[in-house]
C-alpha cells in the first residue's frame, strides 16, 4: 500500500470541497489554507486534517506571513503538492512552490494562466489566432493599434477572473480617455479588439501534458454580457464530433502544449468570429470552470473534474497510474441568474431532465441533460424565459480597485 502523501490547497473562495473530499479519500493527509472571512462556510471539515486561516482575502494576504506558516507546518509534514483551487490562489501555490522547492507549476507558467496579456503574447508567439491586441505601457504603440485596429476594442484587467473589470470602448478619444483615467494602474490593462461572435468554453483534464479529456460548450449568453449588463447565464455542450467541436479541440491541445499544463484541470475560452468564421483563443485558466459549470460538464459527460482532478495529484504525488472513468456522450445545459428571492420556489421547474438546482442564496439555477440536444435546447430558452419574467434581478459589478 502506497504511503499517504501530504497536500497543501489554497482557496481564497468557498469552493473545492469534492476535490477535497477525494484527496482524503485517496488516503492522504489535507491541509487547507483559506480566509478567516471563509471560517463559517460548510467546507468538508471530515475531510480536512487541518484548516489554517489568514487574515483578508487574497491581494490582502502577506505573502511572507503565509510563507513562514507554510515553512513551519513543513518542520513536522512533508508537503508533496500545493493546490491552487481558484484562479486567485495560482500566484501564492506558485510563490510557495518556487520558494519551498516543491515540484509543480513555477511563477512564469503561472503567468501563462492568470496574466491575459502573457496568455496572449505566448499564444501569438505559437502561431495561434488571438484577436489583435496592445499592452498599455508606451503611447506610441497603443496609438499605432488604434489607428490600425478597428474599433469596438476592450480594455481587459490582466489578472482579473472571468469577464470581472472589462471596459468596452468605441474610438480613439474614448480609448485614451479611459487609459488616463487608470493613470499608474495602466500597467495592469490591455487593450484589445472586441470581436463579436459565439464564445465557447473547453473543460479539460491533462496527465503528463496529454489531453485525457476535453468537452466543448458554448455560452448562450457570455459572461461578459451578463457583468455588463446583468441577465440570464446560459452554457450548454455541443454537438459531438460537430466542425466547432473538432476545432476548438486542435486549438486547446496546441495551447495547453504552449503554455506548459503539464497535469490537472483547466478551462479555456474561444471566440469564433461572426465576421471570418474563424476561432480565436481569449484566455484560459488552470481550474475547474466556475458558475456551477463543472455539474453541467458532470450530467453530460459523467465526469466530475473535481474529482478527477484530485485523483490526477494523487497519481502523480505518488507515481501511480490514473485511469479516466467511462465518459458518457450526453447533453447538458445550465441556466442561472440572480434572483430578486433569497430562496426562489423552482418547484414548477419539474421537467425529468432537471438533474441540478443551484444551492444559492438570491440566485435562481438549474442544470438539465438529455440524450437529445434540440431538447436541452428548448428547456434552456423556456427557462430563461420564465426566469426573466418571475425571478431575475441585476446587481452592478464591484469596481476593481487592487491588482495582481
Amino acid at each position: 500500500m502506497t504511503t499517504p502523501k501530504t497536500f497543501l490547497c489554497i482557496s481564497n473562495y468557498f469552493k473545492g470541497n469534492a476535490f477535497l473530499i477525494a484527496l482524503k479519500k485517496q488516503g492522504n493527509r489535507v491541509f487547507l489554507v483559506t480566509t478567516a472571512q471563509l471560517r463559517d462556510k460548510p467546507w468538508a471539515f471530515e475531510y480536512i486534517d487541518e484548516v489554517f486561516y489568514m487574515p483578508g482575502q487574497d491581494l490582502d494576504w502577506d505573502m511572507d506571513l503565509l510563507l513562514k506558516g507554510v515553512g513551519g507546518l513543513m518542520k513536522d509534514h512533508k508537503i508533496e503538492a500545493i493546490v491552487a483551487l481558484d484562479d486567485y490562489d495560482v500566484e501564492k501555490a506558485a510563490f510557495l512552490r518556487e520558494n519551498l522547492r516543491i515540484q509543480g507549476m513555477g511563477q512564469t507558467t503561472g503567468r501563462y494562466f492568470r496574466d491575459k496579456l502573457a496568455m496572449r503574447m505566448r499564444a501569438k508567439d505559437a502561431g495561434i489566432r488571438v484577436p489583435p491586441f496592445s499592452p498599455l505601457f508606451n503611447n506610441e504603440e497603443i496609438n499605432q493599434f488604434a489607428d490600425t485596429v478597428d474599433a469596438p476594442w476592450v480594455l481587459k484587467p490582466r489578472s482579473e477572473a472571468s469577464a470581472h473589470g472589462i471596459i468596452k470602448v468605441h474610438n480613439k478619444e474614448d480609448l485614451w480617455k479611459h487609459i488616463n483615467e487608470l493613470g499608474e494602474n495602466r500597467v495592469y490593462y490591455l487593450v484589445e479588439q472586441f470581436k463579436p461572435g459565439d464564445v465557447y468554453h473547453a473543460d479539460g483534464l491533462q496527465l503528463d501534458g496529454k489531453t485525457l479529456f476535453l468537452t466543448v460548450s458554448r455560452y448562450l449568453a457570455t459572461p461578459m454580457e451578463i457583468s455588463q449588463g446583468g441577465g440570464i447565464f446560459r452554457s450548454a455542450n455541443i454537438k459531438y464530433g460537430s466542425e466547432e467541436d473538432k476545432a476548438i479541440k486542435k486549438v486547446n491541445e496546441e495551447i495547453m502544449k504552449a503554455f506548459g499544463l503539464k497535469n490537472g484541470t483547466s478551462h479555456t475560452e474561444f471566440i469564433k468570429s461572426r465576421e471570418d468564421g474563424q476561432i480565436y483563443f481569449l484566455e484560459t485558466a488552470s481550474r475547474v470552470g466556475g458558475a456551477h459549470l463543472a455539474e453541467m460538464v458532470e450530467a453530460a459527460t459523467g465526469v466530475n473534474l473535481w474529482e478527477e482532478w484530485a485523483k490526477i495529484e494523487d497519481a502523480v504525488v505518488k507515481h501511480e497510474k490514473y485511469k479516466l472513468p467511462k465518459v458518457t456522450k450526453n447533453y447538458a445545459g445550465i441556466v442561472l441568474t440572480l434572483s430578486k428571492y433569497e430562496h426562489p420556489d423552482l418547484s414548477g421547474f419539474d421537467d425529468p431532465e432537471v438533474c441540478f438546482r443551484v444551492p444559492l442564496d438570491y440566485h435562481a439555477g438549474l442544470i438539465v441533460k438529455s440524450p437529445k440536444q434540440d431538447r436541452v435546447m428548448q428547456l434552456l430558452d423556456n427557462y430563461a424565459e420564465r426566469f426573466a419574467t418571475d425571478l431575475s434581478t441585476s446587481a452592478d459589478a464591484p469596481e476593481v480597485k487592487k491588482f495582481h
